[in-house]
């Protein structure tokens, strides 16, 4: 196969119509020009050029032959580089970000407005869905940047940093305000009517897998499909809920609509991380929104 080097060359003489401008253009000297169109005219067995007192001009049977196949494949070319250039260097397509509705709630909001608001140009794909169903959009190449709740064991995706510590605690309202004043045995939560997370979930898993660990059994009397409806069941009295320490700090703090019930031993510390799929190029958009974390 002709090296596409040889055709450019071939073009650049032939807009010029001239060696020395199309050396100047091509900035190599004027034998090397010489010489790649000798070449290729050996390579495909034809006279692309009359070398006349004017400059070089195409020649029927061979120049003219090829010359607009030639450009249109340059500009083709060139098009397919300069879309790789855009794609590496400025923010713009979409971007498909999967996450839970707790994380998209308590981490991301923030730095989705900002984005936006950055690079206008840029359309959002939010994807809301649990961690284990986010690990299968990693897979299978169906989201561009996914933030998982850790710790996750699995090695198909690519784990690139940690944006939140998280610091699993036990809250619950006036009803159990009395717990909040002494830290309890781990162990004796399994008296009191539990609100953790449904089972399938990574934070779930988390805590009892630490919990059983030291021979303690968790055993809520109401699993939650959400961390928002667990919150909410808590501050009404339902009873005491597992929750994240980063995510009830209002609740904790400005309103006291709820208590810290401090263990011991504490739960583990997790936290949120972000994953990109493997084998799939990160687009400058998403680097960019990767960046917001740094």
């Amino acid at each position: 196969m002709v090296n596409l080097e040889l055709y450019r060359v071939f073009y650049t003489v032939a807009k010029c119509g001239s060696l020395t401008r199309a050396a100047d253009e091509l900035f190599i000297s004027q034998p090397a020009v010489s010489q790649a169109i000798k070449q290729l005219e050996g390579q495909l067995g034809a006279n692309l050029f009359n070398r006349t007192h004017r400059g070089m001009e195409l020649s029927d049977k061979g120049g003219k032959q090829i010359f607009y196949i030639v450009e249109k494949a340059l500009a083709e070319l060139d098009e397919a580089e300069n879309r790789l250039k855009e794609i590496n260097s400025t923010a713009t397509g979409t971007i498909r970000i999967s996450a839970s509705d707790t994380i998209f709630s308590y981490v991301l909001i923030d730095k989705i407005a900002e984005y936006h608001e950055k690079y206008p140009d840029v359309k959002l794909s939010l994807i809301n869905c649990t961690t284990t169903e986010t690990l299968e959009l990693l897979k299978n190449n169906k989201c561009d940047i996914a933030f998982l709740n850790l710790p996750v064991d699995d090695k198909d995706f690519v784990l690139s940093s940690v944006v939140m510590p998280l610091h699993d605690t036990f809250v619950a309202n006036e009803k159990f305000a009395t717990l909040a004043e002494s830290v309890q045995p781990l162990k004796s939560m399994h008296d009191y009517p539990l609100l953790m997370l449904d089972a399938n979930t990574v934070t779930r898993k988390a805590i009892i897998n630490f919990s059983h660990s030291i021979g303690v059994h968790l055993h809520p009397e109401i699993e939650c499909g959400s961390l928002e409806l667990m919150i909410q069941l808590a501050k009404n009295g339902v009873g005491i809920a597992c929750v994240p320490k980063e995510y009830v700090r209002r609740e904790l703090g400005e309103d006291k609509s709820l208590f810290e019930i401090k263990t011991e031993p504490s739960l583990p510390a997790r936290s949120v991380g972000i994953a990109f799929p493997k084998n799939q190029a990160v687009t400058f958009a998403v680097k960019a929104f990767f960046k917001m974390f740094d």
